[in-house]
Protein backbone atom coordinates (compact mmCIF):
# COMPACT_ATOMS: atom_id res chain seq x y z
CA UNK A 1 0.00 0.00 0.00
CA UNK A 2 2.76 2.28 0.99
CA UNK A 3 4.63 1.11 -2.88
CA UNK A 4 1.33 2.73 -4.59
CA UNK A 5 0.74 6.06 -2.31
CA UNK A 6 4.31 6.60 -3.60
CA UNK A 7 3.70 5.86 -6.78
CA UNK A 8 0.78 8.04 -6.97
CA UNK A 9 2.31 10.75 -5.00
CA UNK A 10 4.75 10.78 -7.91
CA UNK A 11 2.69 10.79 -10.74
CA UNK A 12 0.22 13.67 -8.69
CA UNK A 13 4.06 15.66 -9.00
CA UNK A 14 4.69 15.17 -12.43
CA UNK A 15 1.61 16.01 -13.32
CA UNK A 16 1.77 19.70 -11.31
CA UNK A 17 5.52 19.82 -12.54
CA UNK A 18 4.27 19.42 -16.17
CA UNK A 19 1.43 22.14 -15.63
CA UNK A 20 3.96 24.62 -13.58
CA UNK A 21 6.12 24.15 -16.68
CA UNK A 22 4.05 24.59 -19.61
CA UNK A 23 2.44 27.61 -17.93
CA UNK A 24 5.17 29.63 -16.75
CA UNK A 25 7.61 28.39 -20.49
CA UNK A 26 8.10 30.98 -22.59
CA UNK A 27 8.92 30.98 -26.43
CA UNK A 28 11.59 33.83 -27.74
CA UNK A 29 11.05 33.18 -31.67
CA UNK A 30 9.33 30.83 -34.00
CA UNK A 31 9.49 28.70 -37.02
CA UNK A 32 7.45 28.60 -40.38
CA UNK A 33 7.30 24.27 -40.75
CA UNK A 34 5.58 24.53 -43.53
CA UNK A 35 3.74 26.86 -46.20
CA UNK A 36 1.26 26.46 -49.32
CA UNK A 37 0.76 29.14 -51.62
CA UNK A 38 -2.29 30.92 -52.29
CA UNK A 39 -3.45 33.61 -54.85
CA UNK A 40 -4.37 37.20 -53.03
CA UNK A 41 -7.68 37.85 -52.31
CA UNK A 42 -9.87 40.76 -51.91
CA UNK A 43 -11.75 39.34 -49.42
CA UNK A 44 -14.04 41.53 -46.85
CA UNK A 45 -13.53 38.89 -43.91
CA UNK A 46 -11.46 35.93 -42.76
CA UNK A 47 -13.04 33.84 -40.02
CA UNK A 48 -11.91 30.64 -38.45
CA UNK A 49 -14.51 27.90 -38.79
CA UNK A 50 -13.63 24.28 -37.22
CA UNK A 51 -10.23 24.35 -38.32
CA UNK A 52 -10.53 25.99 -41.71
CA UNK A 53 -10.73 29.12 -42.94
CA UNK A 54 -13.71 31.05 -44.73
CA UNK A 55 -13.03 33.88 -46.63
CA UNK A 56 -16.22 35.96 -48.05
CA UNK A 57 -16.65 38.98 -49.68
CA UNK A 58 -19.71 40.82 -51.72
CA UNK A 59 -19.68 37.94 -54.69
CA UNK A 60 -19.69 34.83 -52.75
CA UNK A 61 -17.63 32.61 -49.69
CA UNK A 62 -15.21 29.95 -49.73
CA UNK A 63 -14.03 27.26 -47.22
CA UNK A 64 -10.57 25.99 -47.80
CA UNK A 65 -8.22 24.19 -45.48
CA UNK A 66 -4.76 25.11 -44.29
CA UNK A 67 -3.45 23.63 -47.38
CA UNK A 68 -5.33 25.90 -49.21
CA UNK A 69 -7.18 23.27 -50.90
CA UNK A 70 -10.60 24.04 -51.54
CA UNK A 71 -13.45 22.18 -49.95
CA UNK A 72 -16.47 24.39 -50.94
CA UNK A 73 -17.30 27.89 -52.19
CA UNK A 74 -21.05 29.70 -52.62
CA UNK A 75 -21.69 32.02 -55.10
CA UNK A 76 -24.19 35.18 -54.63
CA UNK A 77 -24.71 38.58 -54.44
CA UNK A 78 -24.56 40.83 -51.46
CA UNK A 79 -23.51 44.70 -50.89
CA UNK A 80 -22.84 43.81 -47.03
CA UNK A 81 -22.60 40.60 -45.73
CA UNK A 82 -23.39 39.63 -42.12
CA UNK A 83 -21.59 36.03 -40.87
CA UNK A 84 -22.51 34.17 -37.94
CA UNK A 85 -20.73 31.18 -36.70
CA UNK A 86 -22.12 28.60 -33.69
CA UNK A 87 -19.65 25.47 -33.87
CA UNK A 88 -19.83 23.41 -36.65
CA UNK A 89 -22.44 25.98 -38.44
CA UNK A 90 -22.69 28.76 -40.21
CA UNK A 91 -24.82 31.52 -41.68
CA UNK A 92 -24.36 34.49 -44.46
CA UNK A 93 -26.61 37.20 -44.93
CA UNK A 94 -26.85 40.42 -46.66
CA UNK A 95 -27.44 44.07 -44.63
CA UNK A 96 -30.62 44.85 -46.00
CA UNK A 97 -31.39 41.79 -48.55
CA UNK A 98 -33.84 39.03 -48.32
CA UNK A 99 -31.45 35.65 -48.63
CA UNK A 100 -29.84 33.61 -46.10
CA UNK A 101 -27.68 30.76 -46.43
CA UNK A 102 -27.08 28.20 -44.03
CA UNK A 103 -23.28 26.14 -44.30
CA UNK A 104 -21.91 23.18 -42.39
CA UNK A 105 -17.95 21.75 -42.97
CA UNK A 106 -19.63 20.18 -46.63
CA UNK A 107 -20.85 23.32 -48.36
CA UNK A 108 -25.01 24.47 -48.17
CA UNK A 109 -27.35 22.70 -45.84
CA UNK A 110 -30.29 25.28 -46.91
CA UNK A 111 -31.43 28.91 -47.99
CA UNK A 112 -33.94 30.87 -46.02
CA UNK A 113 -35.74 33.67 -48.18
CA UNK A 114 -36.83 36.18 -45.30
CA UNK A 115 -39.40 38.25 -47.50
CA UNK A 116 -38.30 40.89 -45.70
CA UNK A 117 -35.15 43.09 -45.13
CA UNK A 118 -32.29 41.79 -42.61
CA UNK A 119 -30.86 43.83 -40.28
CA UNK A 120 -28.65 41.35 -38.57
CA UNK A 121 -28.88 37.19 -37.58
CA UNK A 122 -27.54 34.81 -35.79
CA UNK A 123 -27.32 31.18 -36.26
CA UNK A 124 -27.64 27.91 -33.38
CA UNK A 125 -25.09 24.97 -34.28
CA UNK A 126 -28.25 22.99 -35.15
CA UNK A 127 -28.92 25.09 -37.76
CA UNK A 128 -31.33 27.42 -36.33
CA UNK A 129 -31.74 30.66 -37.42
CA UNK A 130 -33.16 33.89 -35.64
CA UNK A 131 -32.76 36.73 -38.56
CA UNK A 132 -34.41 40.63 -37.24
CA UNK A 133 -36.34 41.76 -40.39
CA UNK A 134 -37.68 45.71 -41.15
CA UNK A 135 -41.22 45.35 -41.56
CA UNK A 136 -41.63 49.36 -42.53
CA UNK A 137 -44.16 49.64 -39.34
CA UNK A 138 -42.61 47.57 -36.93
CA UNK A 139 -39.64 45.24 -37.11
CA UNK A 140 -40.00 41.24 -36.97
CA UNK A 141 -37.63 38.72 -35.32
CA UNK A 142 -38.23 35.21 -36.85
CA UNK A 143 -36.56 32.06 -36.18
CA UNK A 144 -36.25 29.72 -39.15
CA UNK A 145 -34.92 25.92 -39.86
CA UNK A 146 -31.55 26.58 -41.93
CA UNK A 147 -31.44 22.93 -43.00
CA UNK A 148 -33.31 23.14 -45.71
CA UNK A 149 -34.24 25.49 -48.58
CA UNK A 150 -37.64 27.24 -46.82
CA UNK A 151 -39.31 30.69 -46.47
CA UNK A 152 -41.31 29.88 -43.66
CA UNK A 153 -40.74 30.87 -40.20
CA UNK A 154 -41.17 28.09 -37.56
CA UNK A 155 -41.18 31.01 -34.82
CA UNK A 156 -42.58 35.27 -35.93
CA UNK A 157 -42.43 37.68 -33.27
CA UNK A 158 -43.35 41.41 -33.85
CA UNK A 159 -42.05 44.03 -32.00
CA UNK A 160 -42.68 47.86 -31.72
CA UNK A 161 -40.48 50.89 -30.31
CA UNK A 162 -43.94 51.70 -28.40
CA UNK A 163 -44.34 48.17 -26.72
CA UNK A 164 -41.27 45.88 -26.49
CA UNK A 165 -39.08 48.36 -28.35
CA UNK A 166 -36.22 47.55 -31.00
CA UNK A 167 -33.51 44.36 -31.18
CA UNK A 168 -30.82 45.55 -31.56
CA UNK A 169 -28.85 42.57 -30.55
CA UNK A 170 -29.93 38.79 -30.79
CA UNK A 171 -28.17 35.53 -30.34
CA UNK A 172 -29.23 31.83 -30.09
CA UNK A 173 -27.66 29.14 -27.63
CA UNK A 174 -25.54 26.96 -29.38
CA UNK A 175 -28.54 23.51 -29.08
CA UNK A 176 -30.86 26.18 -30.59
CA UNK A 177 -33.26 26.44 -27.67
CA UNK A 178 -32.98 29.44 -26.26
CA UNK A 179 -32.74 32.76 -27.50
CA UNK A 180 -31.43 36.19 -26.11
CA UNK A 181 -32.87 39.72 -27.33
CA UNK A 182 -31.69 42.82 -26.65
CA UNK A 183 -34.23 45.57 -26.34
CA UNK A 184 -33.72 49.71 -26.18
CA UNK A 185 -36.79 51.84 -26.12
CA UNK A 186 -37.43 55.49 -24.56
CA UNK A 187 -39.80 55.42 -21.61
CA UNK A 188 -40.84 58.69 -20.42
CA UNK A 189 -37.70 60.67 -21.76
CA UNK A 190 -36.03 58.13 -20.47
CA UNK A 191 -33.26 55.41 -22.28
CA UNK A 192 -33.98 51.88 -20.78
CA UNK A 193 -32.97 48.36 -22.10
CA UNK A 194 -34.28 45.25 -21.47
CA UNK A 195 -32.36 41.94 -22.03
CA UNK A 196 -35.19 39.02 -23.24
CA UNK A 197 -34.81 35.37 -23.01
CA UNK A 198 -37.27 32.86 -25.19
CA UNK A 199 -37.19 29.32 -24.56
CA UNK A 200 -37.97 27.33 -27.99
CA UNK A 201 -38.23 23.93 -25.89
CA UNK A 202 -40.78 21.86 -23.89
CA UNK A 203 -40.08 24.59 -21.09
CA UNK A 204 -41.12 27.57 -22.65
CA UNK A 205 -44.02 26.17 -24.48
CA UNK A 206 -46.53 26.79 -21.84
CA UNK A 207 -45.34 30.42 -21.86
CA UNK A 208 -46.19 33.50 -23.77
CA UNK A 209 -44.39 33.73 -26.49
CA UNK A 210 -42.04 31.46 -25.33
CA UNK A 211 -40.56 34.18 -22.78
CA UNK A 212 -39.37 32.72 -19.73
CA UNK A 213 -37.10 35.79 -18.07
CA UNK A 214 -36.33 39.33 -18.58
CA UNK A 215 -34.55 41.89 -17.13
CA UNK A 216 -34.67 45.69 -17.41
CA UNK A 217 -31.71 48.42 -17.67
CA UNK A 218 -32.56 52.11 -17.06
CA UNK A 219 -30.01 54.68 -18.55
CA UNK A 220 -28.16 52.66 -20.81
CA UNK A 221 -27.63 50.97 -23.96
CA UNK A 222 -27.07 46.75 -24.56
CA UNK A 223 -25.82 46.81 -28.12
CA UNK A 224 -24.14 43.13 -27.35
CA UNK A 225 -25.58 39.74 -26.29
CA UNK A 226 -23.60 36.80 -26.57
CA UNK A 227 -24.06 32.57 -25.20
CA UNK A 228 -20.91 31.19 -24.27
CA UNK A 229 -22.52 27.94 -24.39
CA UNK A 230 -25.50 26.42 -23.70
CA UNK A 231 -25.82 27.64 -19.89
CA UNK A 232 -23.67 30.71 -20.08
CA UNK A 233 -24.44 33.76 -21.50
CA UNK A 234 -23.28 37.41 -21.42
CA UNK A 235 -24.35 41.04 -22.59
CA UNK A 236 -22.44 44.23 -22.43
CA UNK A 237 -23.66 48.16 -22.49
CA UNK A 238 -21.83 51.38 -22.24
CA UNK A 239 -21.60 51.08 -18.43
CA UNK A 240 -21.62 47.19 -17.65
CA UNK A 241 -21.05 43.48 -18.12
CA UNK A 242 -23.92 40.96 -17.19
CA UNK A 243 -23.37 37.60 -16.61
CA UNK A 244 -26.61 35.05 -16.85
CA UNK A 245 -26.87 31.21 -16.02
CA UNK A 246 -29.59 28.72 -16.80
CA UNK A 247 -29.96 26.31 -19.97
CA UNK A 248 -33.45 26.78 -20.05
CA UNK A 249 -34.69 29.92 -17.72
CA UNK A 250 -31.24 32.38 -17.63
CA UNK A 251 -31.13 33.92 -14.22
CA UNK A 252 -28.02 36.91 -13.73
CA UNK A 253 -25.18 35.85 -11.44
CA UNK A 254 -23.00 38.64 -12.31
CA UNK A 255 -22.41 42.06 -13.01
CA UNK A 256 -19.42 44.45 -13.36
CA UNK A 257 -19.64 48.00 -13.68
CA UNK A 258 -17.80 50.01 -16.29
CA UNK A 259 -15.64 53.47 -15.62
CA UNK A 260 -13.89 53.49 -18.89
CA UNK A 261 -14.69 53.91 -22.80
CA UNK A 262 -15.41 50.07 -23.85
CA UNK A 263 -13.53 49.34 -27.67
CA UNK A 264 -14.57 46.05 -28.26
CA UNK A 265 -15.97 42.65 -27.22
CA UNK A 266 -14.06 39.39 -27.90
CA UNK A 267 -15.11 35.98 -26.29
CA UNK A 268 -14.94 31.74 -26.60
CA UNK A 269 -16.70 29.09 -24.63
CA UNK A 270 -15.22 30.09 -21.69
CA UNK A 271 -14.37 33.42 -21.34
CA UNK A 272 -15.12 36.84 -21.72
CA UNK A 273 -13.06 39.40 -22.51
CA UNK A 274 -13.72 43.87 -23.17
CA UNK A 275 -11.17 46.31 -24.11
CA UNK A 276 -11.12 49.79 -22.48
CA UNK A 277 -9.52 52.45 -23.92
CA UNK A 278 -6.69 52.98 -20.89
CA UNK A 279 -7.75 56.55 -18.87
CA UNK A 280 -4.69 55.84 -16.66
CA UNK A 281 -2.05 56.90 -19.29
CA UNK A 282 -0.12 53.81 -18.63
CA UNK A 283 -0.81 52.14 -21.75
CA UNK A 284 -3.24 52.55 -24.88
CA UNK A 285 -6.07 49.70 -24.06
CA UNK A 286 -6.67 47.49 -20.92
CA UNK A 287 -8.32 44.09 -21.86
CA UNK A 288 -10.46 42.54 -18.63
CA UNK A 289 -11.27 38.95 -18.76
CA UNK A 290 -14.15 37.67 -17.46
CA UNK A 291 -14.65 33.80 -16.30
CA UNK A 292 -17.92 32.31 -17.68
CA UNK A 293 -19.37 32.90 -14.00
CA UNK A 294 -18.71 36.32 -14.41
CA UNK A 295 -15.25 36.68 -12.19
CA UNK A 296 -12.72 38.83 -13.52
CA UNK A 297 -9.92 36.73 -13.42
CA UNK A 298 -7.10 38.90 -15.74
CA UNK A 299 -6.23 41.87 -16.65
CA UNK A 300 -3.85 43.49 -19.28
CA UNK A 301 -2.41 46.55 -20.38
CA UNK A 302 -1.94 46.77 -24.67
CA UNK A 303 0.37 49.45 -26.35
CA UNK A 304 -0.29 47.87 -29.69
CA UNK A 305 -2.75 48.17 -32.09
CA UNK A 306 -4.94 45.05 -32.40
CA UNK A 307 -6.91 43.70 -35.27
CA UNK A 308 -8.21 40.79 -32.99
CA UNK A 309 -8.01 38.84 -29.22
CA UNK A 310 -8.55 35.02 -29.25
CA UNK A 311 -8.93 32.71 -26.25
CA UNK A 312 -7.31 29.57 -26.63
CA UNK A 313 -6.20 26.90 -24.12
CA UNK A 314 -5.83 29.46 -21.25
CA UNK A 315 -3.96 31.60 -24.10
CA UNK A 316 -4.55 35.30 -24.38
CA UNK A 317 -3.56 35.89 -28.06
CA UNK A 318 -3.18 39.30 -29.49
CA UNK A 319 -2.62 40.23 -33.12
CA UNK A 320 -2.45 42.80 -35.92
CA UNK A 321 -1.03 42.32 -39.41
CA UNK A 322 2.60 42.72 -38.02
CA UNK A 323 3.25 41.18 -34.89
CA UNK A 324 1.71 39.13 -31.77
CA UNK A 325 1.69 38.87 -28.32
CA UNK A 326 0.56 35.62 -26.56
CA UNK A 327 -0.28 35.57 -22.65
CA UNK A 328 -1.88 33.28 -20.92
CA UNK A 329 -4.72 33.85 -18.03
CA UNK A 330 -1.88 33.80 -15.10
CA UNK A 331 -0.37 36.83 -16.90
CA UNK A 332 2.96 34.97 -18.13
CA UNK A 333 4.24 36.51 -21.66
CA UNK A 334 4.39 33.50 -23.64
CA UNK A 335 5.61 35.38 -26.70
CA UNK A 336 6.21 38.40 -28.24
CA UNK A 337 6.73 39.21 -31.74
CA UNK A 338 6.81 40.18 -35.41
CA UNK A 339 5.81 38.15 -38.53
CA UNK A 340 7.41 37.98 -41.32
CA UNK A 341 5.00 38.71 -43.77
CA UNK A 342 1.59 40.91 -43.46
CA UNK A 343 -1.15 38.11 -41.54
CA UNK A 344 -4.54 38.48 -42.31
CA UNK A 345 -5.89 35.82 -39.94
CA UNK A 346 -3.94 34.16 -37.09
CA UNK A 347 -5.62 30.58 -36.83
CA UNK A 348 -4.88 28.63 -33.67
CA UNK A 349 -4.23 24.74 -33.91
CA UNK A 350 -4.47 21.89 -31.67
CA UNK A 351 -1.20 22.52 -30.03
CA UNK A 352 -0.90 25.45 -27.38
CA UNK A 353 2.59 26.62 -29.33
CA UNK A 354 1.25 25.60 -33.40
CA UNK A 355 -0.61 28.39 -35.20
CA UNK A 356 -1.69 29.09 -38.75
CA UNK A 357 -1.21 32.36 -40.52
CA UNK A 358 -2.85 33.39 -43.76
CA UNK A 359 -0.92 36.04 -45.76
CA UNK A 360 -1.70 37.57 -48.92
CA UNK A 361 -0.19 34.40 -50.99
CA UNK A 362 0.31 31.77 -48.46
CA UNK A 363 -0.62 29.62 -45.47
CA UNK A 364 2.00 29.07 -42.90
CA UNK A 365 2.23 26.75 -40.29
CA UNK A 366 3.97 28.78 -37.34
CA UNK A 367 5.85 26.85 -34.49
CA UNK A 368 6.84 28.98 -30.99
CA UNK A 369 10.80 27.70 -30.21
Amino acid sequence: EFGVSAAAGVVVAAVIFVELWSALRTYSGFEVQASAERKDSAATGYKMFQGKILEYDNDGIVCHDTDDRLIWNQSYEMQSPILSISGAVCALGDYNGREIYVCDKNGIRGTVNTNLPIRSLSVAENGVVAAVLDDSSATRINVYNGNSNTDEAIVHAKVSMDKSGYPISVCMSPNGRIMMVSYFFMDSGSMKSSIAFYNFGEVGENQTDNYVSGYDYLNTVVPYVQFMNNSAAFAVSDDRIIFFSGSEKPTVVATSLFDDEVIGVYHNSDYAGVVFRDATGEASYRLDVYSASGNKIHTQLLDMEYSDILFHKEQVIIYNSESCQITNIRGVDKFVGSFEKPVSLLLPTASAYRYGLVTSDSIDVMELN
